[in-house]
């Protein structure tokens, strides 16, 4: 009986994604739940390891995420001692969020959790490769529409 229920939606592109999605952040809760950090939180980190600093308005285009759900996550890993926010003294509308000492600390714990999920999904580099540009190239034509 759960079978023909499945199939009812089988040819429903935004189920696969949707039920996709739910189940790589699943993979992540209990690698992440030791930093005490949440997935988006993850996020933020990693970009921050990647570049100096960041302004808002850039974080919140890299990770798609708007501004009220931007800040208050900001504010929480802030509070934690893991990042810093500093306003622009020509623009104080610019804030800039760079990674404190205690962020880049992280930096080794972040790469396993990165490193578990590449194990536990277990695709190859052009199988993953692959999958990135169909799902980054699906996300620019529904933006672009």
């Amino acid at each position: 009986m759960i079978e023909s229920r499945t199939r009812v939606i089988d040819d429903l592109l935004c189920f696969d994604l949707y039920a996709a999605s739910r189940a790589m952040t699943a993979l992540y809760r209990p690698l992440l739940g030791p930093l005490d950090l949440t997935y988006p939180q993850y996020l933020v980190l990693q970009v921050l390891h990647r570049r100096t600093s960041a302004g808002i308005g850039e974080l919140n285009e890299v990770l798609r995420l708007d501004y009220g759900t931007l800040t208050p996550l900001l504010r929480r890993l802030e509070q934690r001692g893991l990042i810093a926010r500093t306003r622009d003294a020509d623009d104080l509308r610019a804030v800039a969020v760079a990674l404190t000492d205690a962020g880049r600390a992280l930096g080794p714990a972040l790469d396993r959790v990165r490193e578990r999920i590449g194990e536990t999904v277990g695709l190859d580099a052009s199988s993953l490769a692959t999958l990135q540009a169909t799902l980054r190239d699906l996300t620019e034509r529904i933006d672009g529409r």
